[in-house]
């Protein structure tokens, strides 16, 4: 059995990070570079930085302050946001950055992705997915869940995996910041039918959903920001609760 990992993320507004709920009423969370050198220090596994305006507000992505989140951490450190051509990327894993998470920009032209992990190895390549449950069934959102689209999660993220992403990190927006758990059944649905990592994203609040979402959702990753940010569970804590329930940890 592969580790879990547990990935705290960083959403970056105006060069600080925010948390909000249902991905909105963002509140500030501190300062990213030493968010993320103290997360590297604690023991998480990876880092998500993700500007969740770039796409919306139609620029990249603060590449200075890549750079130096990159130097300050030594844990695989994953950016997004504002990505919509091979150079944005080639930027990135310059700036120090392992992998990008692209997720409008893969909407509008799939190919992208195909292109990303030809260049530069599937490894790189993460396809963010935000989509919300409603009438019955997940629809895929862009630019920072305010635009719906005509996709489903399902089918999305299984062409996602045959273009080439290496793993799919799935928000799930009906419980983003609610702090109640993972969105499980559809986690274990992606879970079980794709071949490549699925991260979890949306809705920890305890780390029993942790537990949870790596026994019922079958995720390989969970993501996480505000328990983190406002120290309401602590990494090493969590990683020790984890091992002591038999979900291997690194």
């Amino acid at each position: 059995m592969l580790a879990k990992r547990i990935i705290p993320c960083l959403d970056i507004k105006d060069g600080q990070t925010v948390k909000g709920t249902n991905f909105v009423n963002l509140r500030s969370a501190g300062d990213p570079v030493e968010l993320g050198a103290e997360y590297s220090r604690l023991g998480a596994d990876e880092l998500v930085f993700l500007d969740i305006t770039a796409s919306y507000e139609k620029r990249k992505t603060f590449v200075e302050l890549v750079k130096r989140i990159a130097q300050n951490i030594s844990i695989p450190f994953t950016v997004g946001g504002g990505i919509h051509e091979l150079k944005d990327v080639d930027t990135l894993l310059s700036a120090g950055a392992d992998k990008v998470s692209v997720n409008s920009a893969v909407l509008k032209n799939p190919d992208l992705i195909g292109e990303i992990s030809k260049n530069f190895g599937a490894q790189v390549c993460t396809v963010a997915i935000d989509a919300k449950f409603e009438n019955g069934e997940w629809t895929c959102f862009l630019n920072g869940g305010r635009v719906p689209t005509d996709r489903k999660l399902f089918e999305w993220a299984h062409e996602a995996q045959e273009r080439g992403a290496g793993e799919i990190l799935f928000t799930s927006m009906n419980h983003d910041g609610v702090k109640q758990g993972f969105a499980n059944d559809a986690l274990c649905t992606l879970s079980e039918s794709l071949n490549i990592p699925v991260i979890a994203s949306g809705g920890a609040g305890t780390m029993q959903h942790f537990e949870d979402v790596f026994k019922q959702g079958k995720a390989d990753a969970a993501l996480a920001a505000s328990i983190f940010h406002f120290h309401e569970i602590g990494i090493p804590e969590l990683k020790q609760f984890l091992r002591e329930r038999g979900v291997v940890v690194r």
